[in-house]
């Protein structure tokens, strides 16, 4: 399941994608456009700064901007990044592996066999949806 902090994420990130021509957007803005707490949201732009995804300008006309186009920002990179693995257990996680404690042999494991298929057709969606599919771009 998304957290509020992934979805919030994708609206922030939808809203500074639809008004890219604007430049920078300020935080009041988007928390007030989108319904979202300017201290939670702050937060979350943050991050994404941080992962290179927004970038930021302070001053008059200052605000957060995208510094990828919005074909280059996958779900999949934004899911990991605000929300964690993908994968619903942790031995099939591409990114946050860890060896379940109550599995003798991951290779006769049916559960790991049949969560690394919902994890593959989860990653065929969410690696190839991007920001421009989400609004209405692509």
């Amino acid at each position: 399941m998304l957290s509020k902090k992934t979805k919030y994420a994708f609206h922030a990130l939808t809203y500074l994608a639809e008004n890219q021509d604007k430049g920078a957007v300020l935080i009041q803005e988007i928390a007030a456009s989108k319904r979202i707490s300017h201290k939670f949201l702050e937060n979350i732009l943050l991050e994404l700064k941080k992962a290179g995804i927004l970038g930021s300008k302070k001053g008059k006309g200052g605000g957060y901007y995208l510094i990828k186009k919005p074909e280059e920002i996958t779900m999949a990179k934004v899911i990991r990044l605000l929300n964690g693995p993908i994968a619903w257990l942790p031995c099939v996680s591409l990114n946050f592996y860890e060896k379940c404690g109550d599995c003798p042999d991951e290779a006769t494991c049916n559960m790991h066999l049949i969560m690394c298929q919902v994890r593959d057709h989860t990653l065929s969606i969410v690696e190839n949806k991007t920001l421009a599919d989400l609004i209405g771009r692509k």
